[in-house]
């Protein structure tokens, strides 16, 4: 659905996009975890081993990257405050941005590891000059169509529903109501990328849905997200471009 909402966005019936405001809750890290035996909580919480960031690094990064991917714009500037919660720890365990993307638009982006009693909320929605959509990861089959005219439209993944694009259906793997997300997604990115590479080293042109997956791009653009995150939390003028 999630490819789907990329496509109804990249077709232009909702218009151009003027507003993202996406989110990443989690609650894991909402005690000093990793002085209490936890191994994940220990690496992630290490600068030595995690870098110059804790959360946003860790799950802040997956929020930009879904902001880009259904927008298909890029973010060019932003303002971050980060903050270190629970005393004791090394790195970010929360924060917030402010947005700016390539054709004008804004956002907010937020996320956090010490919102208690959240599981992995990351969650979407992206307003457009005649509507918007609505995408939450812990119901990842259901994908809300709104608009300023009609009723919101609730669109339902599964193989053989006509009315989903063909993006949406090159990666639906059963019909309508069995359930699909998390380990499904990194196998349709898998798929595509095999399908990519036998044609390529057949001669053959491979169907644009089998190219979508990810590249080297959006690799290093979530390494520069960090940089630029940690640079604008830094500083007092706030205001950041965002650099490669």
């Amino acid at each position: 659905m999630v490819k789907e909402a990329r496509s109804i966005v990249a077709g232009g019936s909702l218009g151009k996009v003027r507003k993202v405001l996406v989110e990443y809750p989690q609650g894991w890290l909402s005690r000093l975890s990793e002085k209490e035996g936890n191994a994940q909580a220990a690496w992630r919480t290490d600068p030595a081993r995690s870098g110059i960031s804790g959360c946003m690094g860790d799950i802040g990064t997956h929020a930009a990257n879904l902001a880009e991917y259904i927008t298909g714009l890029e973010i060019t500037r932003l303002c971050a405050d980060l903050h270190i919660v629970v005393e004791g720890r090394a790195l970010d365990d929360d924060g917030n941005i402010l947005l700016r993307f390539n054709n004008g638009a804004n956002g907010v982006l937020t996320a956090s590891q010490i919102a208690s009693g959240e599981e992995n909320a990351l969650s979407i929605r992206v307003y457009c000059e005649n509507g918007g959509i609505e995408w939450k990861q812990q119901e990842p089959n259901t994908l809300l169509l709104k608009s300023q005219d009609h009723p919101a439209k609730v669109l339902r993944a599964g193989a053989g529903n006509s009315s989903l694009s063909s993006y949406a259906l090159h990666n639906c793997r059963t019909p309508g109501g069995h359930p699909e997300g998390y380990i499904e997604a990194f196998a349709n990115l898998y798929r595509n990328f095999a399908i990519t590479l036998a044609a390529r080293l057949e001669g053959t042109t491979p169907a644009a849905e089998a190219l979508d997956f990810p590249s080297v791009n959006e690799g290093v653009r979530g390494m520069a997200f960090i940089e630029n995150v940690v640079k604008s939390s830094g500083t007092e003028n706030k205001w950041t471009n965002f650099e490669i």
